[in-house]
């Protein structure tokens, strides 16, 4: 019988592993720096509990968002020490990309199989300038999205001065991060400091997770056709 069935609220190292998707020998990592707070032991077992394994799926959402081991150890210790699964969840809420990321790391060759066609040192500056890709130390490629990647070769294809399509992407680049920084901003301000004065309230967290999960997709849509509507305006001021 394993932990899980004596009891469904404790993993074994393994089953922790299988339940969260990392590997046993990472788990020990981890908590050999102090990520994760020691098991309880049963004999010479040690067991894992929710808080755990909220906590892992913490770490491995702030790996996977590009943050080091020492972001990750930096993040860890704001935390309340008693954080449960409750807590842990609603923090991973608030990590979660407001839009869908799928950044890789290919070679030239594959970079130029998945444009369709070979590329040019310029078009490549090109579309690191339009934040399309970067290019790494080593050589390598970063792709920001097959999505943006179509983007960019249409920017090449264009014809229009690829000059003019850098200062429009910053621009927005400009606009947009003074936007998600007002935005931030008044969340903490509104939401999320309340919260914290009001002693982060356990029967809240659940609330303000799924507040949250519903909030991204809307603010996303919201900002899309505002902007849409503005440049209608633009448009409209400009020819009459």
């Amino acid at each position: 019988m394993t932990a899980a069935e004596e009891d469904p609220e404790l993993l074994t190292i393994d089953e922790l592993a299988a339940r969260s998707g990392v590997t046993v020998r990472n788990i020990r990592f981890y908590a050999g720096r102090g990520l994760l707070p020691p098991p309880r032991l049963r004999g010479r077992t040690g067991l894992y509990g929710p808080a755990h394994l909220a906590r892992l799926q913490l770490v491995s959402e702030l790996s996977a968002l590009g943050f080091t081991l020492s972001a990750i150890e930096s993040y860890l210790r704001k935390l309340p020490p008693d954080a449960g699964p409750a807590e842990l969840a609603l923090q991973r809420a608030l990590l979660t990309p407001w839009v869908p990321e799928h950044i890789e790391d290919v070679d030239r060759a594959e970079l130029q199989r998945r444009a369709g066609r070979p590329l040019s040192d310029d078009d490549v500056e090109t579309l690191v300038g339009l934040g399309v890709l970067e290019v790494l130390d080593d050589g390598r490629i970063r792709l920001h999205g097959a999505a943006l990647l179509g983007t960019g070769m249409a920017v090449l294809d264009s014809g229009l001065p690829t000059d003019l399509w850098r200062k429009a992407h910053q621009l927005i680049e400009q606009h947009t991060s003074a936007l998600a920084e007002d935005l931030m901003t008044l969340f903490q301000t509104e939401v999320l400091q309340p919260y914290r004065d009001r002693g982060r309230p356990p029967e809240e967290r659940s609330r303000l997770a799924e507040t949250l999960s519903r909030l991204k997709p809307i603010t996303v849509r919201g900002v899309v056709n505002a902007f849409g509507r503005a440049v209608n305006r633009a448009i409209r001021e400009r020819t009459i």
